[in-house]
């Protein structure tokens, strides 16, 4: 595959790639890991703000929100 570059538009140009023979890139699952790694640290940070009573209010126990708080940064 040759690529060429159209410098009057200033874009590259490149030749049409049928969509299934396309290799599956690592980009868009890489971010939809960090979204969701993102996600589950906000969303812990705000279980850690709530008090007793509120985390009643949703049904979860003080032990249950800390357990959830504590998990690993990394893996879950």
């Amino acid at each position: 595959m040759q690529m060429t570059i159209d410098i009057e538009r200033s874009t590259a140009v490149m030749p049409s790639v049928d969509k299934d023979k396309r290799k599956p890139g690592f980009l868009r699952p890489a971010l939809a890991a960090l979204l969701s790694y993102l996600e589950k640290r906000e969303t812990r940070g705000n279980l850690r703000d709530l008090t007793d009573d509120q985390l009643r209010d949703i049904g979860v126990t003080p032990a249950e929100a800390r357990a959830e708080i504590n998990k690993s940064w990394f893996w879950g």
